[in-house]
């Protein structure tokens, strides 16, 4: 299939392919006029490569990844990689819950009116409201 093709199939652009040639991550075939050619299967490797990105991997470790995939091997080199990037998205989530949680800390200070005196930290606020629904709106 040509990269068009590939695209609306895949539900992504052709640049988006484009760019996934110029990483590595699919070599699709050339006819003799220069134009891309993709096997069927295609399709179902470039879902895979948007699942990997989605999860949070880089194109370098992607290319390093797709051949273990399809060899059904990852070493352990290749392992601790991953779990590295586990750790590390892990972490950005637990980072974007914190920040999820100030921002409820805020939302219930604007909301709920009150006489009490503006908190000192947010964080400090989270420990006061994370089982309760009760926010305060605050007075400067």
């Amino acid at each position: 299939m040509r990269i068009g093709e590939l695209a609306d199939q895949a539900g992504v652009s052709t640049r988006a392919l484009r760019y996934y040639e110029e990483q590595s991550l699919l070599s699709p075939r050339r006819t003799s006029g220069g134009h891309r050619f993709y096997p069927e299967t295609a399709v179902d490797r470039v879902k895979l490569i948007q699942e990997l990105y989605t999860a949070g991997l880089g194109s370098r470790l992607i290319a390093e990844l797709l051949p273990a995939i399809d060899a059904r091997s990852v070493g352990p080199e290749l392992l601790d990689r991953l779990l590295h990037e586990r750790t590390r998205i892990t972490t950005q989530v637990d980072e974007l819950q914190a920040a999820g949680q100030r921002l409820d800390v805020l939302i219930g200070l604007a909301t709920y009116p009150d006489t009490e005196p503006c908190p000192a930290s947010l964080d400090g606020d989270l420990a006061d409201t994370a089982g309760r629904k009760t926010h305060r709106r605050c007075r400067p």
